[in-house]
């Protein structure tokens, strides 16, 4: 098979050949080399910045088709970097799913914007593990303040510290994981297992809830069989007079309830669950309360997107992802937490080695799981700082303004229906053929493939009160007017090839 990743795949020039070959570091160590490398990365940075839009939105591969491509082996001597990126541009670029693109409006959006690429780039060459403060000064003290800004972004009182997680399902387990340790601090010594004195613990989410707190109370050795999925609303919100009622039930049998999730802006829907109410019912039954608003916490800094997560400030918890709609490249996820000691009484541990004499100064790794830690906060701000927050909320509402839109196009053609509330960006729709139910799903389905295989719209689905329903979210930072509307003419062409034949 050819080598497409270069020509030198034997062992030419390998250590202890014993026959002079080429420089076995070469362009690896070198600065020159590395200078070149970085104008060349620079151009293809910006042209890609210039049309996010040169390649489909899904690459047209079947799976395998890269990985066939690419060297079976690695090369035993180094190659140039010129090779490598002339091979990145030939294979890695069209063989990825454009999430830049403009076209890009399936499950939440996500962009790199030019501040935080650049700030990608520089947080590489610094190469900081900030586990512990003096590992990382400036990333450590950068993180606290970049969290602080959001918290005053969203209206949060004073108290909320933060700290940056890849993901908020990372964010969500260390935050019930907190609870966990609150409700019986023994747990961190004695464990779970077979232990007769301890209750089972129930952890409570809506319906809408995200797949990532079933994750959490896996890996917290809770168990799925206690985590109680609240029914919701006609528009999708956790009902708090089921979750009452449930709680209510659950300490009758003997169980101990110990924190609930609410969601502000569910995956499937953009729901926002009644925080207020929420945060009553918790206060009463002295239980932790977590807000996954890992969407619908960017809109928050919106003035009149915050009125919409009226009682976020009764949290004890508050996960929000600056990678999906902050335009922070992945990966971006706060968590704020009203009494940060809870984390650190939960997770910190403190081998000789990694002791100092620092003072009041903090040691990030004391608040969750992970000892190195990445200088995430760097690109954060300087985003922040780039945007400006009024640059920010200006992107914010026009992608609100363009889904408003789009349901209304929605809403007034004959045969499709809106399926849920729009509060955000975020529109779920579907055809409404005359034909049977099971069959109106079947045409959805088509509709969604056809439409994806166009290569200028990608688009998602979930099912809502057990059909398929289709997802538009609008949150790319390069969507415009006209992307919005070439998606639903594509979906209004395809409809009627997909009513008329199977796929």
């Amino acid at each position: 098979m050819p080598n497409p990743m270069g020509s030198r795949q034997g062992d030419e020039g390998a250590a202890g050949s014993g026959t002079q070959g080429p420089d076995v570091l070469g362009d690896a160590v070198s600065p020159e080399a590395a200078r070149r490398a970085l104008h060349r990365v620079a151009d293809m940075v910006a042209d890609r910045l210039e049309s996010p839009d040169r390649y489909p939105v899904l690459p047209r591969l079947e799976p395998g088709a890269v990985r066939s491509s690419l060297s079976p082996a690695p090369p035993a001597v180094g190659e140039t970097l010129d090779t490598i990126l002339d091979d990145y541009a030939r294979l890695v670029e069209p063989g990825s799913t454009q999430w830049n693109h403009p076209g890009f409006m399936a499950y939440f959006a996500i962009s790199a914007s030019a501040p935080g690429i650049l700030a990608e780039t520089l947080a590489a060459t610094l190469n900081v593990n900030a586990m512990l403060w003096r590992t990382g000064p400036a990333a450590t003290e950068m993180e606290e303040l970049v969290c602080d800004w959001l918290r005053q972004m969203l209206q949060l009182p004073p108290e909320f510290r933060g700290h940056i997680n890849d993901t908020a399902s990372i964010g969500s387990f260390l935050a019930l994981a907190a609870a966990r340790h609150r409700a019986d601090p023994t747990i961190r010594e004695l464990g779970l297992a077979a232990r007769a004195d301890l209750q089972p613990m129930t952890v409570y989410a809506g319906a809408e809830a995200h797949s990532s707190i079933d994750k959490a109370v896996v890996a917290l050795g809770l168990g799925l069989v206690n985590l109680r999925r609240v029914p919701t609303d006609d528009t999708f919100r956790m009902d708090v007079a089921a979750l009452a009622a449930t709680i209510q039930a659950d300490r009758g049998r003997g169980e101990r309830p110990v924190a609930v999730v609410a969601t502000a802006g569910t995956t499937s829907t953009t729901s926002v669950d009644p925080l207020r109410a929420t945060a009553e019912v918790c206060a009463r039954e002295g239980l932790w309360l977590h807000v996954d608003a890992a969407y619908a916490g960017s809109a928050a800094i919106c003035p009149e997107y915050r009125a919409l997560l009226d009682g976020l400030e009764l949290a004890d918890s508050v996960v929000l992802n600056p990678h999906k709609w902050l335009f922070t490249p992945l990966d971006c996820s706060v968590l704020l937490v009203r009494d940060p000691g809870a984390l650190r009484a939960a997770f910190s541990v403190v081998p000789e080695y990694l002791r100092t004499t620092s003072g009041e100064a903090t040691n990030l790794m004391d608040y969750g799981i992970q000892l190195g830690r990445r200088f995430r906060a760097l690109k954060l701000w300087m985003v922040i700082r780039a945007f400006g927050v009024e640059g920010l909320r200006a992107r914010i509402r026009t992608h609100c303004e363009l889904a408003r839109d789009f349901a209304a196009r929605v809403r007034a053609e004959p045969g499709f229906e809106v399926c849920a509330p729009v509060p955000f960006s975020t529109v779920c729709f579907r055809a409404t053929p005359a034909v049977e139910a099971e069959e109106q799903d079947r045409v959805n389905e088509r509709i969604l493939e056809r439409v994806n295989a166009s290569g200028e719209v990608f688009l998602s689905h979930t099912r809502l009160r057990g059909r398929h329903v289709l997802r538009l979210a609008i949150g790319n930072l390069w969507t415009g007017p006209e992307h919005v509307a070439r998606a639903w003419e594509l979906v209004r062409e395809v409809a009627g090839e997909a009513r008329a034949s199977p796929p």
